[in-house]
């Protein structure tokens, strides 16, 4: 295979540059044996988006390593100094996760921050990212950094990237962060000469402090009293939230807690599962496997950085299932809307909020309640700035998203998994006062709104050609939009990128009063649901599949539910994606 002379000349110039002899072999190994390698470690520059860096780890301009982490930094440093111009002190909170390099990134960041003059409070070692966020605030700090690829493969490892109010950047900051990390052109721009006296190390001062603020959001401690000794399973396959949630478990009150000792020990190579994906059964396995064996109450699993949580229950038979991410969020808005009701909290001044893919479930259990609910973007920085704007007139009772992310209250400003798995072991033990499992509560909430179904659906496309793929696709649904899908009219298109809605039946337009984002949604005139975006993280295009009917009765739920089935199977092989 030839190789490309412009990748050549990228690939020569970090070669004859001044970084370390590793590096420059790896580089020559490239070049003499693996062209196709070469071509996609330097084909482009990895992009520095409105989140920040992620990527497959190694040498080059589009892997993450010390040099293409330095640039960020510096961008993100220069920027910082732009902004803060008359700030006597700049502070960045930094965090990792347990992937390998995690905490060598967090190093070369702390180092290009300190020697641009920014103190840097680092954490002694792994922490969770909702902790991350936390600290942000806490420590009245400028920005936050993270290294983490969240529930990735092992080979991939990320840089995500915070502002003062603990939620990741938004518009003016992403795009200007942007602008300066653009600007950063070589790695011979950046000043890698750290100040140790700059660098604040942090741990057990921040955990204590998360934990307790985080106790004080309980809503039924006398219900906890009564069913401490729940049966508890979990797992943190390998990730941080080894450091937090059995000790936030403890601290709301449960004494009951088994924990999955194989998959106890961080480590970046996520030795007992193909994928540290809550998402994904293979990885929540050997928690059922517990389960089952210990005929647990509830399982609970977090992804590497602990921002995301799978939840295992038991079926009407006693067979552990795994609920999906919007079954996990409507269990938790339920709870916390009766009980914020129950308690006399709702003032008229409360809200809740979702992403646009996520249920719709969820916005009827909070108008159910009267409450003001919000449709944002995906992502939970958008969720983090509805709250930074009504920030002392309102008041956010929680959220989510269906990728198995949540947050409760507003102490942190991401998705936290550490809270959601205290929270949604509250709601089992609150269920069982009522004499009822988490999934018979979720059965009746099917009785009280409607039964939901819904499914995800991804199409992998990887590296050069792939991105190319999903842009294709993405194109040729926006400008060849489907009439109709298994045989129902589609009767509304959002697009979110063009911020328009046109209403097929009526032929009128409106405008979409967000973020432009490259997100399509498509509505039949059966009341389905189908979302297209390309994965902001992942070289995946995803589908979004919902629909819903009435359940009338708790014994026609086996039935209805395997009607609903059978019609969303249907909807995705008529799309092709079966």
């Amino acid at each position: 295979m030839s190789i490309d002379p412009k990748i050549l000349e990228r690939a020569n110039r970090w070669l004859n540059g001044n970084i370390d002899e590793e590096s420059k072999n790896a580089i020559r190994q490239m070049m003499a044996n693996d062209p196709n390698e070469l071509a996609e470690s330097f084909y482009c520059d990895l992009e520095f988006g409105t989140g920040g860096l992620r990527g497959i780890m190694g040498v080059g301009t589009n892997r993450m390593n010390k040099y293409t982490v330095g640039m960020a930094t510096q961008g993100l440093a220069n920027y910082l100094k732009k902004v803060y111009t008359d700030e006597a002190e700049i502070r960045v909170a930094i965090a990792h996760d347990p992937r390998n390099n995690s905490s060598y990134f967090a190093r070369i960041a702390s180092e290009v921050l300190s020697a641009n003059g920014i103190s840097v409070f680092l954490f002694e070692e792994l922490r969770p990212t909702p902790e991350l966020s936390f600290a942000v605030r806490y420590l009245r700090c400028h920005s936050g950094i993270v290294i983490t690829a969240s529930h990735n493969p092992k080979e991939y490892n990320g840089y995500k990237v915070y502002w003062n109010d603990g939620a990741q950047l938004v518009p003016p900051h992403d795009k200007n962060v942007i602008i300066e990390a653009q600007k950063i052109t070589s790695f011979e721009q950046v000043n890698f000469d750290g100040d140790n006296l700059k660098i604040n190390v942090i741990g057990e001062l921040i955990d204590t402090a998360y934990l307790e603020t985080m106790a004080t959001y309980t809503l039924a401690p006398e219900v906890i009293a009564r069913h401490r000794d729940l049966k508890i399973v979990y797992t943190p396959i390998h990730g941080t939230g080894i450091m937090l949630v059995p000790r936030g478990l403890k601290q709301f009150g449960f004494t009951n807690i088994h924990i999955v000792e194989a998959q106890a020990t961080p480590d970046g190579d996520f030795p007992t599962v193909k994928s540290p994906n809550p998402e994904e059964t293979a990885a929540m396995e050997m928690a059922l496997n517990m389960g089952r064996e210990i005929d647990a109450d509830v399982i609970l699993a977090t992804d590497p950085d602990a921002d995301r949580i799978g939840v295992g229950v038991k079926d009407l038979h006693g067979n552990f299932i795994l609920l999906n991410g919007n079954q996990t969020a409507a269990l938790l808005t339920y709870y916390l809307v009766k009980q914020w009701e129950a308690k006399g909290k709702l003032t008229g001044k409360e809200y809740i909020v979702k992403t646009i893919v996520t249920s719709e479930l969820i916005s009827d259990i909070a108008k159910g309640a009267n409450v003001e609910y919000f449709d944002v973007l995906t992502g939970f920085k958008w969720i983090a700035e509805v709250i930074r704007n009504n920030e002392g007139r309102k008041t956010f009772i929680g959220g989510g998203e269906e990728s198995y992310g949540y947050m409760v209250g507003e102490f942190v400003r991401d998705k936290d998994a550490i809270i959601s798995s205290c929270i949604l072991a509250e709601c089992a033990a609150w269920a069982a006062d009522k004499g009822i499992s988490l999934y018979r509560l979720l059965i009746e909430i099917y009785l009280e709104y409607g039964l939901f179904k819904e499914k995800l659906v991804n199409v992998v496309r990887k590296g050069m050609s792939g991105q190319a793929e999903i842009k294709a696709m993405m194109d040729n649904y926006r400008s060849n939009p489907p009439k109709e899908i298994d045989g129902c009219k589609v009767v509304l298109i959002k697009d979110y990128l063009l911020q328009k809605t046109h209403d097929l039946v009526s032929g009128s337009e409106s405008q979409i009063d967000l973020p432009k984002s490259d997100v399509l949604q498509f509505y039949l005139d059966d009341g389905s649901k189908i979302s297209v975006r390309p994965s902001g993280t992942e070289p995946k295009i995803k589908f979004y599949f919902s629909i819903k009917s009435k359940l009338n009765r708790f014994e026609d739920f086996k039935a209805e539910d395997a009607k609903l089935e059978t019609k969303v199977e249907e909807i995705i092989t008529a799309m092709g994606l079966r």
